[in-house]
């Protein structure tokens, strides 16, 4: 495989259910970090209404789009929450008439860099963090027009039930998945849906090459006993004690594991470790409340809210209820080639259909 312009693995990188914000905001304080954001960008009017488009958890958007509110009398977030792709999709079809202001989150930045071609996001440079550079301390953190910015870390691995699985059958690589006794055992999501299982495919076609990648999921698709739409949706199974091993990222397990759910999570010896972005929508219909909401997601606030859904910050200043720190998964982190993502994502996925679809 043509291998360029590598970059660190972390880089600063259906039907649609709808989740309606009211307007709760009734405070005049201002949220800290952007131009925009607070009470004094937002005048007494607010922002109006803004549409949030993101497949992350949707409690914890509820909770940033009214935080969001709060900070900001006079305006409303609405949040569309669905599969990244389906998300993605969703924005090229209403490209003529765009409906989104804001597109945050997608299993890391490899959905963002594919769609900076298509016509659906924009450049954005934040007040607050317009001397970033576009790459700091060896980790691609924004994408070099501003038209992703990084907001946290992701790290993909395994969700385990700790009350089935003992310690001594832990998987510790990729490969290990494979290994017979996981057979019927194993969930992850479908990647014609799922920007987390795009992810994995295309970590995994990058690393073994592509024929000898696609052996691999001719193999592990075997091993699935089910591989549902949603990215989060494996882990609940491992909750439940209706799969054994969740393909996931790290959050997913510990959000769960807080909850009391008897689950946790294996970094595997190498792993995409990934910065999952905001962006700016080209032409939505809110650009200012768009640009806001960016703003508080990077402020101290909205940073601090990743932080307590266990999320790894983008921002040193917060910290996390995480375990996890940028310092000891760096040394798991895998090499992802940038141009071979936006070149092939598409493909890839549609490959994917029609192999195991």
């Amino acid at each position: 495989m043509r291998k360029r312009k590598w970059f660190h693995g972390l880089t600063a990188a259906v039907l649609l259910t709808s989740v309606a914000l009211t307007g709760c905001g009734s405070s005049d304080g201002s949220a800290a970090g952007g131009s925009g954001s607070g009470g004094e960008g937002g005048g007494k009017d607010g922002f109006g209404s803004i549409a949030f488009y993101s497949p992350e958890t949707p409690d914890m958007t509820k909770e940033l789009g009214l935080a969001f509110e709060k900070a900001n009398a006079g305006s409303s977030v609405n949040v569309q929450y669905a599969g990244t792709n389906v998300l993605v999709n969703r924005m090229i079809a209403e490209k003529d008439n765009p409906m989104a202001d804001v597109w945050y989150g997608g299993g890391g930045f490899l959905p963002f860099e594919s769609a900076k071609d298509k016509g659906i996001i924009t450049s954005y440079i934040p007040e607050s963090i317009k001397d970033w550079p576009e790459v700091q301390d060896g980790i691609k953190i924004r994408d070099k027009d501003w038209k992703w910015i990084g907001t946290e870390v992701f790290v993909l691995g395994f969700i385990y039930n700790t009350d089935l699985v003992k310690p001594e059958d832990l998987p510790k690589t990729w490969d290990d998945l494979l290994d017979p006794k996981w057979k019927g055992q194993i969930q992850m999501p479908n990647p014609a849906a799922s920007g987390t299982a795009t992810l994995f495919v295309l970590s995994q076609l990058m690393e073994k090459g592509e024929a000898p990648g696609w052996e691999y999921f001719e193999k592990l698709v075997d091993q699935t006993s089910a591989m549902p739409d949603s990215g989060s949706a494996p882990g609940k199974a491992v909750a439940k004690g209706e799969a054994l091993i969740g393909i996931g990222f790290d959050f997913m397990a510990y959000e769960m594991k807080a909850k009391g759910e008897r689950v946790d999570f294996i970094v595997p010896e190498k792993t995409p470790i990934i910065v999952n972005p905001v962006s700016l929508v080209e032409n939505g219909p809110n650009p200012e409340g768009g640009k806001a909401l960016i703003d508080y997601l990077l402020s101290q606030e909205g940073q601090q809210t990743l932080a307590n859904w266990y999320h790894i910050p983008i921002s040193k200043e917060v910290e996390s209820k995480t375990p996890l720190t940028l310092e000891n998964v760096l040394p798991h982190a895998q090499e992802l080639d940038v141009d071979w993502v936006v070149e092939n994502y598409d493909r890839v996925r549609n490959e994917w259909r029609q192999k195991f679809q």
